[in-house]
């Protein structure tokens, strides 16, 4: 994992929360990001890229979600959702990336933006996304341990 890549993905789960909780533009969210962020740090282009996906294609990413967690989505503690749903868009429309990296992802930033215990909430419930989505990686992963 490459660290500007993972920090990418600490602000796109700043932004995403930022966006579910303001309803500001994303047009503005992504200014200020560009503007208070060193460009050098991060991959800005996968952060924007991030960020747009998940607020484009936001229905189809609570519908594979909903059947996986045990509340409405919007019910869910706001900055698990913003996880929950840059996992969802990871695992969806990033097939390069391998599954275990997306959890392993989610997890991390759980930990450190999340409650106590959401961590674990956020990688089962990834988790099992990963076991719909890529069912074939995550089988192949499954038999290649044995």
């Amino acid at each position: 994992m490459s660290k500007k890549r993972s920090k990418a993905r600490e602000f796109a789960v700043q932004a995403v929360y930022q966006w579910q909780m303001s309803g500001n533009e994303l047009a503005d969210i992504l200014r200020q990001f560009a503007e208070e962020k060193k460009p050098k740090t991060y991959e800005a282009d996968y952060f924007q890229e991030l960020l747009r996906g998940v607020v484009t294609n936001l229905t189809e990413l609570d519908e594979m979600l909903a059947p996986l967690v045990d509340r409405e989505v919007e019910k869910i503690d706001p900055v698990e959702r913003a996880i929950l749903r840059l996992g969802a868009y990871e695992l969806q429309h990033h097939m390069e990336i391998p599954y275990r990296v997306v959890i392993n992802e989610a997890v991390e930033m759980a930990k450190l933006f999340g409650a106590e215990q959401g961590h674990k909430y956020v990688n089962g419930v990834i988790d099992k996304l990963a076991q719909k989505i890529r069912a074939i990686e995550v089988k192949a992963r499954q038999q290649s341990s044995r």
